[in-house]
C-alpha cells in the first residue's frame, strides 16, 4: 500500500544578521560571574550586544554604554600573564571585565567604544590608518542616528520638577534636559552638584535655531543634535556631570502569563494598582450604583427653615370623590359636604381653620314674670334655649311693648317743648 506523499520540507528563513559598527569575539565577566564566558559581541549605537555565536540573529545579553564612567586597560589583580588582553568598563553601578585574543583586538574595542560614547575618535591608541577610517565611518553613522533620536535624559517636566528629580534620585545622574518654559521650542539643561555639603542647582538655555542647537553661554556653542548638547556638558565638566537615567531595572506592576482558553496562546497579564479608597465606605462590587441624593425644595422661604409638624394638631383633608364647589367666600366651608379630620405628618398649610363671624347680638333685658320675679329659662337642651320652637313671636311683641312704654315719656316731653 502506497503511503501518502509528504510535502517537501522547506527550510525556515533565517533572520538577517544584524549590522554593527564593529563585531568580534569577547570574553565577559560580570560582578556575579566566577569566570569569563565567551560571546560573539557587536557594537551598535551606544549598546553592546552579546550572542552565543556569530550565526545568531537574536542577542542573549546587552549592555548600555550611556552610563559609562571610564574605560581602563589595567590587568586584573593577580594576573601576570598576557596583561595586554584585558580591559574593563566602569559603569555607574557596576564594573564589567573583558578579555580578548590580542592587543590589536583590545585597541579596536577601546577605540570604537570611546568613539560612540564621546562622539570623537581617540588619539592615544595604537591603530593603523585603516582602523581610524573605520572609526570615522562609525562616528558619522552615530551622529546621524543621534540627530534623529531624543536622549534618554530628556524628560517632559517643569523647572521645579527637574530640580526635585535630581534631588530625590542623585544616584541616577545630575544632568537633565527638559522643554524650555518660554514656548520658543528650545530646551533647557538643569544640573545639580554638591559643594561643601550644600546643593548647587544651575539652569542653562539652549536655543533651537534651524537644524542647530545653540548653547547660550559666554561663548555660544552650536550642536547638531540634543545628544551633542549632552556630550558638550559631560566633556566640558570632565565627566562630573552625568546624564540622568531613571532606574528601570525593576518592575513596579506585578505581571504573569495566562493561557487563553480560545486559542491556547499565553498572554501577559499585568494587574493594575488598586485606587486609593476614600474616607467613606466602599460600595459593594457588582451591585447597583448608588443614586445621587435628590434635592428637596423647601416649602417656606429660602431664608427660613420649615418647622416640624406637630403630631397633636389635626389637618383637614377633603374627600377625594367630593365634587368641587365654588363659593363666594372661599374661607367658609360648605356645610353640605362632610369633612374628615385626619392626622398627617406633612408641612403645616394652615394653623387653624377660619372662624365664622359672630352675628351682632342686641342687649337682652331680663324678662319678668307675672309675680315680678325673673323669668325662668325654659327646660330643655341648649339648642332649644337659643332657638325655641314656640313663643318666639310673643317674646318679641312683649319686648317691643316695653320699649315703647319707656320711650313714651321722653317722646311726650320732647313734644311739649316744641309747643
Amino acid at each position: 500500500m502506497a503511503s501518502a506523499l509528504s510535502p517537501p520540507r522547506v527550510p525556515k528563513p533565517k533572520g538577517a544578521l544584524p549590522s554593527h559598527y564593529y563585531e568580534n569575539f569577547l570574553e565577559k565577566k560580570g560582578p556575579c560571574d566566577r569566570d569569563y564566558k565567551k560571546f560573539w559581541a557587536g557594537l551598535k549605537g551606544c549598546t553592546l550586544y552579546f550572542y552565543n555565536s556569530n550565526r545568531d540573529s537574536q542577542h542573549v545579553e546587552k549592555l548600555d554604554l550611556t552610563a559609562l564612567v571610564k574605560l581602563t586597560d589595567d590587568p586584573p589583580w593577580g594576573s601576570s600573564r598576557d596583561p595586554g588582553i584585558h580591559f574593563s568598563l566602569v559603569l555607574r553601578n557596576q564594573e564589567i571585565r573583558f578579555k580578548v585574543e590580542s592587543l590589536e583586538s583590545r585597541e579596536m574595542w577601546k577605540g570604537f567604544i570611546l568613539t560612540v560614547v564621546e562622539l570623537r575618535i581617540p588619539s592615544n591608541l595604537t591603530l593603523l590608518p585603516g582602523h581610524l577610517y573605520m572609526m570615522a565611518e562609525a562616528l558619522a553613522k552615530e551622529e546621524a542616528r543621534r540627530a534623529l533620536e531624543v536622549p534618554s535624559c530628556f524628560l517632559k517636566v517643569s523647572r521645579l520638577e527637574a530640580q526635585l528629580l535630581l534631588e530625590r534620585y542623585p544616584e541616577c545622574g545630575n544632568l537633565l534636559l527638559r522643554p524650555s518654559g518660554d514656548g520658543t521650542g528650545g530646551v533647557s539643561v538643569t544640573t545639580r552638584q554638591t559643594l561643601n555639603g550644600s546643593s548647587v542647582v544651575r539652569h542653562y538655555k539652549v536655543k533651537h535655531e534651524g537644524p542647530k542647537y545653540v548653547i547660550d553661554v559666554e561663548e555660544p556653542f552650536s550642536c547638531d543634535s540634543l545628544d551633542a548638547v549632552v556630550n558638550y556638558f559631560v566633556t566640558r565638566t570632565k565627566k562630573s556631570l552625568v546624564p540622568f537615567l531613571p532606574d528601570e531595572d525593576y518592575e513596579k506592576v506585578l505581571g504573569y502569563l495566562e493561557a487563553d482558553n480560545e486559542n491556547g496562546e499565553s498572554v501577559w497579564v499585568a494587574r493594575e494598582a488598586p485606587a486609593p479608597r476614600g474616607p467613606g465606605p466602599a460600595p459593594p462590587s457588582g451591585g447597583p450604583r448608588q443614586l445621587p441624593p435628590v434635592p428637596v425644595t423647601p416649602v417656606s422661604s429660602p431664608n427660613k427653615l420649615t418647622p416640624l409638624p406637630n403630631e397633636d394638631e389635626n389637618y383637614v383633608i377633603p374627600i377625594a370623590h367630593a365634587p368641587a364647589a365654588t363659593y363666594v367666600n372661599g374661607d367658609v366651608t360648605s356645610p353640605s359636604w362632610p369633612v374628615i379630620r385626619k392626622l398627617k405628618k406633612v408641612a403645616k398649610v394652615q394653623a387653624k381653620p377660619p372662624k365664622l363671624p359672630k352675628p351682632p347680638v342686641a342687649p337682652k333685658p331680663e324678662p319678668q314674670g307675672l309675680n315680678g320675679g325673673l323669668a325662668k329659662k325654659p327646660a330643655g337642651n341648649s339648642a332649644q334655649a337659643f332657638f325655641p320652637a314656640t313663643g318666639l313671636a310673643d317674646l318679641t311683641a312683649e319686648l317691643e311693648e316695653k320699649l315703647r312704654r319707656r320711650r313714651a315719656p321722653e317722646h311726650s316731653a320732647r313734644h311739649a317743648g316744641d309747643l
